[in-house]
């Protein structure tokens, strides 16, 4: 297991990062995957994020190893279950799904994998990963059969990351879930952004104006809005361009 906290230190180091998530299920042409990546690279995103629901370890291996070998961009793994592992990830977003009582996802997965990725020699980061009702049954949702905490009750999402944080998780990660209508409230954002812990936000960001309202967290996560119009990463470059300078 690699003990640097290179990735880590990245996600904390600053506000507004943008991470492009990539699943494994969807990727059946090499060649549009290809333009996805050369996209993403002139937008100059932050990381790409890769796994799914349902995903295959043949798909999730074929596909990670492709992205490797076309970008230069760093890949986190965010795995929807125990075979979503591989050495080729710059880290690996150890999740439990802290919103639900499901045990198979709070612990159960992770001893079925917790051998394999022991041995590996990739940055393992505990997160903390907590499932929030963006408005549509999310895959994470119905796979994992945990209910997400309703959007809008702050105080049960800011105490169930406190939990993780108390149990020793290092990472937040809200997720409205895939082809959410809506994402995380901007006032809630603010005020899990003050726990001192890097935030990752997920599902339901689709403008720049979305973006811009969830500036708070560090690390902002993209995916059906990308597949469903690629060109959004253009209005990314700009935002990007803009901030930085």
């Amino acid at each position: 297991m690699k003990r640097t906290v290179d990735i880590y230190k990245q996600f904390a180091s600053k506000k507004g990062q943008i991470a492009i998530l990539i699943d494994p299920d969807k990727c059946s042409d090499l060649t549009q995957l290809n333009e996805l990546l050369k996209k993403c690279q002139f937008a100059s995103v932050d990381y790409i994020f890769i796994g799914g629901s349902t995903v295959s370890r043949e798909a999730f291996q074929e596909v990670i190893q492709f992205i490797k070998l076309n970008s230069t961009i760093p890949v986190v793994i965010f795995p929807g279950d125990a075979h979503q592992v591989s050495e080729k990830g710059d880290a690996l977003l150890y999740l439990s799904l802290i919103s639900g009582r499901n045990p198979e996802y709070l612990i159960g997965q992770h001893v079925n994998s917790a051998n394999e990725i022991f041995n590996m020699d990739i940055e393992i980061i505990p997160t903390a990963y907590i499932l929030i009702d963006g408005g549509t049954k999310s895959s994470v949702a119905y796979v994992s059969q945990t209910t997400p905490i309703p959007i809008n009750n702050q105080n049960i999402i800011l105490n169930t990351a406190k939990a993780g944080i108390l149990q020793g998780k290092k990472l937040i990660y809200i997720d409205a879930g895939s082809g959410a209508n809506e994402h995380l409230p901007a006032t809630i954002a603010t005020e899990l952004s003050k726990l001192e812990v890097p935030l990752i936000i997920g599902g339901g960001i689709k403008s720049v104006d979305s973006i811009k309202k969830l500036m708070n967290a560090n690390v902002l996560v993209i995916g059906n809005k990308i597949e469903e119009n690629i060109d959004f990463l253009l209005d990314i470059k700009h935002y990007i361009d803009v901030k930085n300078n």
